[in-house]
């Protein structure tokens, strides 16, 4: 093997991470309560430091320069990643480390006119918190309950959409929607490190832990914050973080009576006894609780979800918090999750298909991509198109999205040509369908074709449950 080629080195400090990842893991697993208490050295271990490089360098947030000015390509090309990670190091190993503010970034709202804040750390913040996550996430993912989807390995937006479709078929009919008002923003620090350190015994880890969320915030107009409170939304270490806060909350339901440690029997008895049974389905701060009872019983879990959220220094939005029955339906991770009779039946259904929301938002994105220079040719802008196009059905497609991909494809066909009347004013259709539609309808250029969202075959996503894998397993 040729130890100086950079892929071969990259392939085995993965298999180094992941093998003491594994060790990680399983010692985790096998002792709930078992503190780490030398873990530092693996955080400055030279293939740690390599494989969280690789990832901040092949993200692409790469792009973007922090408060120092500098993106991955220009630590790249002008320092070297080589020269830079023994520099980063040595800087961990003397303890002289320490993070820069992180720079505030005001970003809209996806469907809403507001605008949150995204904080980007500097190109060397990322890669130590990229080699602390790869150190802690094996740790606390051993701990994690499976009612949590959000930021974790093996996990996605569909299993939590899936879960919430399967109950809510069975007798799970109401639902308290959860909005955690500025999650990130709000954790507070001595209840999140209380947390950190029932795990972790290491003071280094704990101090580089606490030192990057008492980093700061440089603003858009170049003022200094603090950060009393909090974990800046955009850093590589702050969804771990914020899982670990917002455990206190699947703790919590994981053990309620009528919860999902509870047996079928004793489930059975409580709704005999007009008592209610209840499950959490959580994908970072977005949550809904499934209840099997009454409004009533959904209303009196309210002051119970804020009183645990208010541990960590969090509160539910008054106004955006809702209870809602099936039938009214729900809108959760984009998808508008409601049960309707099926057309030529009686029976009722619970369906799921994009939210309006989420096609209202796809039809901006297209129109401002249609909204380019003209003077470019067809072929960029079907390229940008497509690239979004697909994306979007890809995770609409385990639906019943068909009406919906029918719909998106009028919209953007609509929107193609009315870029392609601004390119030529003077053309009329019949040449305009044969320059650009090769004598049909549908526009292309050269190899190139629109991509057709009413292609798109949907698919059914079942649930897997407590069935999903875990990228460590918990056995040698």
């Amino acid at each position: 093997m040729n130890t100086r080629d950079p892929e071969a080195v990259l392939y085995w400090a993965e298999r180094r991470v992941l093998e003491i990842q594994t060790k990680l893991h399983r010692w985790a697993t096998d002792d709930p309560h078992r503190r780490f208490d030398d873990i530092f050295n693996l955080v400055t271990d030279p293939s740690f430091l390599l494989v969280a490089w690789a990832r901040v360098a092949g993200n692409k947030g790469a792009r973007s320069a922090g408060v120092d000015g500098q993106t991955a390509a220009f630590v790249r090309d002008r320092i070297g990643a080589e020269g830079f990670l023994a520099e980063l190091r040595e800087q961990l190993k003397s303890r002289s480390f320490r993070p820069m503010p992180v720079k505030e970034r005001m970003i809209p709202k996806p469907g809403s006119r507001k605008r949150r804040r995204l904080g980007i750390p500097t190109v060397t913040d990322r890669v130590v918190q990229a080699s602390l996550k790869l150190v802690l996430e094996p740790i606390f993912e051993a701990d994690f309950m499976p009612c949590s989807y959000g930021f974790r390995p093996k996990r996605r937006a569909h299993d939590a959409m899936a879960e919430t479709v399967f109950l809510a078929s069975k007798t799970y009919e109401w639902v308290l929607e959860g909005d955690i008002t500025a999650c990130f923003d709000e954790i507070s620090h001595p209840a999140l490190m209380d947390r950190v350190r029932a795990r972790i015994g290491d003071k280094r880890v704990l101090a580089l832990v606490k030192v990057f969320l008492k980093a700061g915030i440089l603003s858009e107009v170049g003022t200094s914050k603090e950060t009393v409170t909090g974990t800046p939304q955009g850093g590589i270490l702050s969804p771990l973080l914020a899982n670990v806060a917002l455990s206190v909350l699947d703790e919590h339901f994981v053990t309620h009576p009528g919860g999902p440690r509870s047996t079928t029997k004793q489930r059975w008895t409580r709704r005999r006894k007009g008592l209610p049974n209840c499950r959490l389905i959580r994908y970072a701060d977005d949550f809904v609780i499934l209840i099997s009872g009454t409004r009533a019983h959904a209303q009196a879990m309210l002051p119970e979800v804020a009183e645990v959220l208010s541990t960590v220094g969090l509160r539910l939005s008054e106004d955006k918090t809702l209870i809602t029955h099936i039938d009214e339906g729900l809108d959760f991770l984009g998808w508008r999750i409601q049960r309707h009779r099926k057309r030529g039946t009686v029976r009722h259904y619970v369906y799921n298909y994009p939210a309006k929301k989420t096609l209202k938002s796809i039809k901006a994105k297209t129109k401002a991509i249609c909204r380019t220079n003209v003077s470019l040719p067809l072929t960029v802008l079907l390229h940008k198109l497509n690239q979004v196009l697909r994306g979007w059905t890809a995770y609409f497609r385990p639906g019943v999205s068909s009406r919906a991909f029918e719909y998106l494809r009028m919209i953007v066909w609509r929107q193609v040509f009315g870029w392609l009347r601004r390119k030529h004013p003077n053309m009329g259709w019949k040449e305009l369908r044969r320059r650009y539609c090769d004598g049909g309808w549908w526009p292309q250029a050269g190899e190139v074709v629109l991509f057709n969202p009413g292609s798109v075959a949907t698919t059914r996503y079942r649930p897997r449950g407590t069935a999903i894998p875990s990228p460590w397993p918990s056995k040698a």
